[in-house]
């Protein structure tokens, strides 16, 4: 059994800011003010500044002398440069995922998949629940692959990876279709036990998802110019 300590105080902030982050609530460029965060969650100012140093690590916001945290930009490269090692490392996932299971292994992820087909069957999806619902798919593959530094190491990139999909779905309503037959395709590779069609889905979809999030930062950056 995997021993799992309870979160920190500096995690939970981490948690709490970082999603407001990831779903657009705090924007490109908005101030994060220490002394007002610790004043609405109640808590320290040195816990707050922690959390912070966290979300900095997961290239949520920057951190500047004299001028404090401010959320950070999205740009092209910066998407370019999160899409290049992410897919490789979820293809990484993946072929471990075949090289170390046999049939039975893969029934959890499989199924996991027929409960997000069968919540977007059912009615009108929220994008949480889409985006909540794929990473528990993730995090099911860690548990049969076991490798915890391949776990940490995406585990990291998933504040960013869930902004960039938060981003994509705000602006092209047919992603859950999309997405729908992702999933779809992941769960007829694995249950083939077929690594290769295992990672040409996750590379065809992480570089539909790419193009879609540089399309949308094009969007903006129109209007911006254009307001």
């Amino acid at each position: 059994m995997r021993f799992q300590a309870p979160e920190s105080l500096s995690e939970q902030i981490a948690q709490h800011l970082g999603q407001q982050i990831i779903v657009g609530q705090l924007r490109p460029g908005d101030r994060i003010q220490e002394l007002r965060i610790a004043g609405e969650l109640d808590v320290s100012r040195g816990s707050v500044r922690e959390a912070l140093l966290i979300l900095e690590r997961r290239h949520l916001i920057e951190i500047f002398p004299r001028k404090g945290a401010v959320v950070s930009q999205l740009t092209p490269g910066l998407v370019n440069s999160l899409y290049d090692i992410y897919i490789e490392l979820l293809g990484m996932l993946a072929r471990r995922l075949i090289e170390t299971t046999e049939g039975a292994d893969l029934v959890p992820l499989v199924e996991q998949v027929r409960k997000l087909d069968a919540m977007i069957e059912s009615g009108e999806p929220t994008r949480e629940s889409i985006i909540d619902n794929g990473f528990e798919i993730m995090r099911r593959a860690y548990r049969v692959v076991d490798n915890p530094f391949l776990e940490e190491t995406l585990e990291n990139f998933r504040p960013a990876i869930s902004r960039t999909y938060y981003l994509a779905m705000d602006h092209f309503r047919g992603e859950v279709a999309e997405t729908r037959c992702f999933f779809r395709s992941l769960a007829a590779a694995a249950a083939e036990r077929d690594s290769e069609a295992l990672v040409r889905s996750i590379q065809q979809f992480g570089e539909h998802q790419r193009a879609l999030v540089l399309k949308t930062l094009d969007f903006d950056h129109d209007a911006a110019r254009q307001g």
